[in-house]
């Protein structure tokens, strides 16, 4: 028997009014639909460190893991990883020796990621500044690309600029680091801390949001 698209009413109020924004979450198996729940459920909860209520669409997904050689990729990290969502896009091409080490702080998000049962995911429930720590422990010296979605604007200034720091400090030399947003608030964080900065929108997300490609 097909299931019910699993419908979510928001309602937002503005200076203009109310306005109600309806937005179909059609899954095509359980294990998606609970993990968008669990996601919903933690953005609720915690939309400081999460940054949205909605799950990154294909498109979004696809924008954040540009730029990334696959072929010669072994070691991806990924800041901010949720329920893995992107995480599941970086797997699909990443080499068979390849490893991802996907930061993540909510322990019920982790939990989703590791039912991905991939050998080549460690899941690390730790603040982003210790990246340096869990590339030692897989053996790295550096990361061929950093992916993020870190909401860097809920974060205090000086935690967030850490973070990029660390993340170019330990960013293999021709490697790129990707950050998604949903503003441009912090962009001065990466052009502060890399030599070039290129912004590209991806509408077909909700709401639009911003891939920065660092270099």
């Amino acid at each position: 028997m097909a299931k019910a698209p699993l419908q979510l009413i928001l309602l937002a109020c503005s200076p203009a009014g109310c306005q109600t924004l309806a937005c179909n979450l059609i899954t095509t198996s359980t294990k998606e639909s609970l993990s968008t729940f669990s996601f919903l459920l933690e953005g609720i909860r915690n939309l400081r460190t999460t940054g949205t209520l909605t799950r990154s669409s294909p498109a979004l997904c696809k924008a954040a893991i540009d730029r990334i050689d696959f072929d010669k990729a072994r070691t991806i990290v990924e800041l901010g990883a949720g329920d893995g969502v992107i995480t599941e896009y970086i797997l699909k091409r990443l080499h068979p020796e390849g490893k991802v080490i996907a930061f993540e702080v909510s322990p019920e998000l982790c939990d989703d990621m590791r039912a991905l049962g991939d050998d080549r995911l460690v899941v690390a429930q730790d603040s982003a500044e210790n990246i340096r720590h869990w590339l030692d422990q897989i053996g790295a010296d550096k990361a061929d690309h950093i992916i993020s979605a870190i909401p860097f604007a809920a974060l205090p200034v000086e935690l967030g600029k850490s973070i990029v720091k660390a993340s170019r400090d330990n960013l293999r030399p021709g490697g790129c680091y990707n950050q998604v947003h949903y503003s441009l608030k912090t962009k001065n964080y990466y052009e502060q801390a890399f030599d070039s900065v290129e912004t590209h929108r991806v509408w077909a997300n909700l709401p639009p949001a911003w891939v920065l490609y660092c270099k």
